[in-house]
């Protein structure tokens, strides 16, 4: 295992501690016979360890050593991978250095564990290549990776040659991309150990489509003519998205979100105290074949908050032009994002009959700078039992209308008032009622 590790030239970057080189430098101490048994046996069994792990986080199953593998080759960032998450695989020289990894990664896969475990009196290697996932495919947060990984892995088992490799891997490359942001669709941002900024992957994001959310026919269309327009690398806009509270404002950004992933959509949510970050965001992700969504919910400021400062430069103002594949989305219960007080007064004057302030400019500024914004009002009486009806007929509730209507009346009148997500927690409630 050692000696063809050592050949890779383009996928060598593994990271010291990557359970591959770990298990690397046990064979190769296990070659040379520099070892103790019960020493050995414990490495082993650490990186088992990590490998169950790793398959409980995705969902991995069947064979753990091919899905690791498999794992490595579609997340690995290297010159390769990113030239043809671009622009796909051409005819360069740098294809003969691929396919000599490729031929190293079929090694590894058709890898025989025998001799180890019989000399070391294990068989931990058998257990994980032929392993069955407890649980239910379907409840695993992970599944979309899950589901890419293992489909990949079952090819290239397939596969004759480095050739077939190479052909799998990289039309993956094209479709998807490579790293975290080809197997997944959402992400926030936090500092390492180190300060240096990293995104990590939202794996529980809620499954809700567009027709999910009743009504507002006219509102969705805005905000889908405008990710249509993105997504097809035409000229957009940064949309906000502002109303009344549980009106489907946040639902309708994690609803397009899922509806444009496989054309190359990706979010990254931005809490409000990150947006002094917004410029490095931007920088490590410009030069990427993905669209961005910068998604900001509940955007609002109060009047003693400077944050929104970052916001305008990211937007439109600083030096550095916003990139073509990065655009904002934000939600917001204000139609004016930043509070106002009667203070911002104290510094108007009267231009030619007009009376001007430049307190109340500097903060409406900020909303005029995103170029789609969509009003979502809270329902009228009887758009709330029309949402109500709806609902309860798609979750299998079959009550009668008149009854159904006016115990969501009861329900709203103390729990919020009118609004679809009142609506949505009535048939939660209904649900949690029945036998």
């Amino acid at each position: 295992m050692y000696k063809d590790i050592a050949k890779l030239v383009l996928y060598r970057d593994l990271g010291e501690d990557s359970i591959l080189l770990k298990l690397s430098k046990i064979f190769e101490d296990f070659d040379h016979g520099d070892y103790a048994k019960e020493e050995l046996v414990r490495r082993i069994y650490d990186q088992i360890k990590r490998l169950l792990d790793l398959a409980t986080s995705y969902g991995f199953d069947t064979n753990l050593w091919h899905n690791y593998l498999a794992f490595v080759l579609i997340t690995n960032e290297n010159s390769f991978s990113m030239t043809c998450e671009k622009v796909g695989a051409n005819d360069g020289t740098v294809n003969t250095f691929a396919k000599s990894d490729f031929k190293v990664f079929k090694n590894l896969f058709d890898y025989d564990f025998s001799t180890i475990e019989k000399e070391l009196g294990i068989d931990c290697f058998s257990v994980i290549t032929n392993y069955k996932a407890i649980g239910k495919k379907e409840q695993m947060y992970n599944k979309n990776v899950s589901d890419k990984v293992q489909k990949i892995s079952r090819a290239i088992e397939e596969a004759a040659d480095e050739d077939d490799i190479f052909n799998i891997v990289t039309e993956f490359y094209k479709a998807y991309g490579v790293g975290m942001f080809g197997l997944n669709k959402a992400f926030r941002i936090a500092r390492d150990e180190n300060n240096k900024l990293k995104f990590i992957p939202i794996n529980n994001t809620e499954d809700v489509r567009l027709d999910d959310l009743i009504g507002y026919e006219i509102q969705k269309q805005k905000i889908v003519d405008n990710t249509e327009a993105f997504v097809d690398g035409k000229k957009a806009n940064n949309a906000l998205l502002f109303g009344d509270s549980g009106t489907g404002k946040s639902t309708t950004i994690k609803a397009i979100v899922n509806e444009y992933y496989d054309r190359g959509l990706r979010t990254i949510e931005i809490y409000k105290h990150q947006f002094k970050d917004l410029s490095e965001v931007i920088s490590l992700v410009k030069n990427r074949n993905y669209k961005f969504v910068i998604y900001m919910d509940d955007l609002s400021f109060e009047d003693f908050e400077i944050e929104y400062k970052y916001l305008k430069a990211v937007i439109e103002g600083g030096l550095e032009i916003k990139p073509d594949n990065v655009l904002i989305y934000a939600t917001s219960n204000r139609r004016h994002l930043i509070k106002e007080s009667w203070n911002d007064r104290s510094d108007v004057e009267n231009r030619n009959g007009m009376h001007t302030s430049d307190t109340i400019q500097e903060k409406l500024s900020l909303v005029n700078r995103f170029g789609v914004t969509i009003n979502y009002s809270r329902p009228s009486q009887k758009e709330y039992f029309d949402i109500v009806v709806k609902l309860a007929r798609r979750s299998g509730i079959d009550m009668d209308e008149k009854e159904l209507t006016a115990e969501a009346n009861k329900w709203e009148l103390s729990h919020g008032g009118i609004s679809g997500r009142t609506a949505q927690q009535f048939i939660y409630y209904l649900l949690g009622k029945q036998k």
